[in-house]
């Protein structure tokens, strides 16, 4: 025997197809009502109505699809309209709950971070260039972040040259030209403040989302890797080994051509402790801080015991230790 049901019915059948016992539903049937038990349904979860067939027969077995092959299935024409607004409301409260997906909401703020520092690396980079046409004294790398400010807050570029501390040009824009740097320079400091907006929920969001992983690599860095793994989870279930290349997507597909495999992905690349450390070791160091990094993010998914700076000055003075232990690079045989 088998329970088959759906939001209007529950029925117990035997092998050859006969009804052996069934309950409809006599609740109120409005849109909110049935949506809910659809919920239910959706969530695999049993209505009230298939719990009671299953305690009255034990040996029946549970189908939530077999309404699918069933042909003789009867129809409600009735409760068609209220069933249509029933799933409709369900689309809408699983679009409102999808808001607590905080896997989602990180990769919606990473992506739109990426994007936003990418059209402003190249907005500013213009800015500085045209800055440097006419006022030559500037230093354009000690005083890239000053430049755009000055320009957008001046009403020459005089002015601007005496805000950096610099001799005026000798040559000045036209009134026109003038006016679109300043037109530039202001969309370079508003960009640079979106920026900052957006990576200052980043850090609010990761440091609560995955705490321990946020401690060891940063709260942005945290970031990028569950984005990039496709969300906590699976970020959490994920061998270190596949972990530490992480962001290392063209170098895979050349490994996959015969090239030598990459040691880390950009995410670890960015660290500090890979980045600074001698050429030699970084694969070394790379391989343990993978290693942490998947504990640490597990810790934060299973709802272990948070990691403080303890557990964070234990691993770089590890680090540290492996860089002591290979000052040299390898002779070459």
């Amino acid at each position: 025997m088998k329970i088959i049901f759906d939001w209007r019915l529950s029925r117990v059948v035997d092998e050859q197809g006969n009804i052996v016992d069934e309950i409809f539903w006599d609740g109120q049937k409005s849109p909110s009502s049935v949506a809910n038990r659809l919920l239910k349904i959706q969530q695999g979860r049993l209505i009230p109505e298939v719990k009671t067939l299953s305690e009255r027969f034990p040996e029946a077995q549970i189908d939530p699809i077999g309404v699918l092959s069933e042909p003789n299935w009867p129809r409600w024409d009735e409760s068609e309209e209220v069933f249509q607004r029933a799933t409709l409301l369900l689309a809408r409260m699983g679009v409102a709950d999808s808001s607590r997906d905080m896997d989602r909401r990180l990769e919606m703020l990473v992506s739109a971070t990426l994007e936003a520092r990418s059209s402003w690396v190249a907005a500013e980079s213009r800015c500085i260039e045209w800055a440097g046409l006419f006022i030559t004294e500037a230093d354009l790398d000690s005083q890239r972040h000053e430049i755009p400010q000055s320009i957008a807050s001046s009403g020459t570029i005089a002015e601007a040259s005496e805000k950096l501390g610099v001799s005026p040009p000798k040559h000045m824009p036209s009134d026109s030209e003038w006016s679109s740097m300043v037109s530039h320079a202001s969309s370079v400091t508003s960009s640079s403040m979106i920026l900052e907006k957006l990576e200052d929920s980043i850090r609010e969001i990761a440091t609560n989302h995955m705490p321990s992983l946020s401690e060891l690599l940063g709260p942005i860095s945290a970031a990028k890797m569950v984005s990039l793994a496709g969300g906590r989870e699976r970020l959490a279930r994920m061998p270190s080994g596949s972990l530490q290349v992480l962001g290392a997507h063209a170098a895979m597909s050349a490994h996959r051509r015969g090239a030598p495999p990459p040691k880390h992905g950009s995410i670890l690349f960015s660290m500090p402790q890979v980045s600074r450390s001698p050429r030699w070791v970084r694969g070394k160091i790379a391989r343990y801080l993978a290693g942490k990094a998947s504990i640490a993010v597990r810790v934060d998914h299973f709802d272990g015991e948070t990691w403080g700076k303890s557990q964070i000055d234990e691993i770089n003075s590890e680090i540290e230790a492996i860089k002591a232990k290979f000052p040299k690079p390898p002779k070459r045989s």
